[in-house]
């Protein structure tokens, strides 16, 4: 027989399921913004050498596509990693998606998603490669890269593509151009941290449509 469940219960059941809030999209550029203009959406940051990042508007907000950011200060300086944090974006589970359209670089033509963000030397980072041809999934802890998951995949550029990572606990998941390409588990970071873009050496790569779904704060 089928117990039937009392009020005080179905709250408890109600409390305890996890949270799912909205995606939301980010808005990278405000609409009085134009091309060339400074990137405000996000905070510029840079972990490695080279002068500092210089995130920019490449397409206005009114545009078809919309809004397309990018870090143009095209530095050929192998362990250089622009970074731009949407610090009122943190959590600790997290999804978050963006179509990176790779346009130039010689040393690396790559554009990555970061979460779990602590500081701009402690973080995971999603990132597709249209001159290695790969989809790669890091932490850095201290500053150190290292990888722990990836997949072959043909990225091209002048192309937008959609990147997009889920961290739920210690399992991430990974699409690329609209299918799962992996999944991998990983405990280096935990907690909340704040979401973010990344680049490369001298990548120029666009970003545009960031979405965001926090699923725990």
């Amino acid at each position: 027989m089928k117990m039937p469940v009392t009020a005080a219960a179905a709250l408890w059941l109600a409390l305890c399921a996890p949270v799912r809030a909205d995606p939301r999209e980010v808005a990278l550029a405000g609409p009085a913004q134009k091309q060339g203009d400074i990137a405000g959406a996000c905070r510029p940051a840079l972990l490695g050498g080279g002068g500092p990042a210089d995130w920019r508007v490449m397409r206005a907000a009114g545009a078809a596509g919309g809004a397309l950011i990018g870090d143009i200060s095209k530095q050929a300086v192998d362990a250089r990693y622009p970074q731009c944090f949407f610090d009122e974006i943190t959590a600790g589970d997290i999804e978050i998606s963006a179509d990176i359209t790779p346009i130039t670089g010689e040393m690396d033509r790559a554009g990555g998603l970061i979460a779990r963000a602590k500081d701009d030397a402690n973080y995971y980072v999603v990132r597709a490669n249209a001159l290695e041809h790969n989809v790669r999934l890091y932490h850095v802890i201290a500053g150190v890269r290292r990888q722990f998951a990836g997949v072959e995949r043909h990225v091209f550029s002048d192309r937008p593509q959609n990147l997009k990572l889920r961290a739920e606990g210690d399992l991430f998941t990974i699409w690329f151009d609209g299918k799962q390409v992996f999944q991998a588990r990983d405990r280096a970071l935990s907690g909340a941290g704040a979401a973010g873009l990344w680049t490369k050496a001298d990548s120029v790569t666009g970003f545009s449509n960031v979405i965001v779904n926090v699923l725990k704060p």
